[in-house]
Formats: C-alpha cells, structure tokens, sequence
C-alpha cells in the first residue's frame, strides 16, 4: 500500500540517536553510526521524530510500505524490554559484574593532595547493571542522572563515596524500562537507603519519578534523599522522604 513513512538522509544524519527515545513504536535504531528505520510495519508516518532531529535528517515522504501493524510493534516492545530486563553479562567486558576496594575520601586532605575515585562498583549504567548480584546486598545506593557527574565538583566526595552507583540519561533511555528494573532490584535486594541526583533541567526530573515509582511497586520501606543539582554546580534543593506502603512520609 502506499502511505506516509518516514525517511532519513543518510548524508545529513550524524548518528546522535536524539530521534530514538522520541519513536514510541522503537521503528528507529542506530546502526553502522546511522539513524535507519528497521521496519515500515513499526512507523505510523505521524513523525513525532522529526523534530528531534538537530540536522533535520528525517522527512515524511509517501511511497508504497507495509501497513502499519500496531500489534507487531506490541511484540517488537515487549521482546526489546525483556531482552534489555535479562541482560546481566552478555558476555562483553563492560557488562560484566565487578566491586573492589576503594578508600573513603578523607575530609581533612590537604588541598593539593590528588583525589581517589570512590566508585566501587561496575558496569554502572542501568542498562547493563544486573538485577541482583553481590554489591548490591545491604549497601546503599546512588542513582544518578549522568551530567550531574559531570556539573557537581565534590561528587565522589558527597555523593558516591560509600554508596554503591548506577546512572542513567531520563532524556535519551526509555523511563518506563528504567521505573520496570529498578523496581526488581529493589525487589530481589536488601537496599534501604536511595541517594538519586538529578539536573535541575525539566527532562531530568524523569529519574525521580522513576525510582519514586520503583520504590513504591516494590512494596518495601526505603529511605530517599533527592538532591537537585544546577547547571552551574550548585545544589538547588535537597529532599529526604521516607517511602512507606507506597505513600511518601516527609522525614
């Protein structure tokens, strides 16, 4: 049939992947560093990725596709989130579980002394952090929007040092699979306290609601802190709540 679909320009597209969180069908992959549909079942030809799109690579044309199928993509979601919720170690050397040692960061240093890393964890991204594995048994945890990392000059010190980190991007990943994982980790491990950082940009906010919901559907008791961070590396507001029988208590 013929019909509306969307088209990438090769040529023009830079592989950035801000069209793929912004296609609910997940018709869209990067592949061989280029943005490609995978299927004309998956596009509605609606074009909600367009503007997304810093290098206007994607257009909607009319030519002869498969019929859009709404229960195809049902399955194509499903098998993508089940296969994204099992992965642990997939055998590639960045997914696979390490902790080590790292020595607490002494608050009295001197100024001039070099800092040490209090990251004790790996892999650190929510995608890849396994569901239940040691590390994780009776520690507390840092879930982090990634900038803050980046914008916050103390986070090792005030934040990661003694929590066991994972991170994650509410803009560009899918947060429904991030509110989904968090929920069994927190569901098959014994975590009691949750320090989540977050930007003070709009998107960011996402990862709050995230492992706000998390706690919830996980039906335990778990003390939350929510720290704010801004663009200049301040930090805007600080929260603690308790989450008790899916209800926030204010500490």
């Amino acid at each position: 049939m013929r019909r509306k679909i969307v088209k990438i320009d090769e040529e023009k597209c830079t592989g950035c992947g801000l069209c793929i969180p912004n296609c609910a069908e997940g018709a869209l992959r990067i592949i061989d560093g280029k943005a490609r549909l995978i299927s004309d079942k998956f596009c509605d030809g609606l074009g909600a990725c367009l503007g997304h799109c810093p290098e206007d690579a994607i257009t909607i044309i009319e030519r002869e596709a498969e019929e859009f199928d709404e229960k195809a993509i049902e399955h194509h979601l499903q098998n993508e989130r089940k296969a994204e919720m099992k992965m642990s170690y997939p055998g590639c050397p960045s997914s696979r579980p390490i902790e080590f040692s790292t020595s607490k960061i002494d608050d009295n240093r001197n100024i001039t002394q070099k800092s040490s890393s209090t990251l004790s964890n790996w892999p650190v991204q929510l995608k890849l952090v396994p569901i239940q594995v040691p590390y994780f048994q009776n520690k507390d945890l840092l879930i982090c929007a990634d900038c803050v990392a980046f914008a916050y000059p103390d986070f090792h010190k005030d934040f990661l040092n003694g929590r066991k980190l994972v991170i994650g991007c509410p803009k560009l990943d899918d947060n429904q699979f991030y509110k989904e994982k968090l929920t069994e980790i927190l569901k098959q491990n014994p975590i009691k306290n949750i320090l989540v950082t977050y930007m003070e940009v709009p998107c960011c906010f996402g990862i709050v609601m995230a492992v706000e919901n998390a706690i919830a559907a996980s039906a335990k008791e778990i003390n939350l802190k929510k720290v704010k961070i801004g663009v200049n590396g301040e930090i805007k507001l600080e929260e603690e709540k308790l989450v008790k029988n899916s209800a926030l208590i204010t500490n």
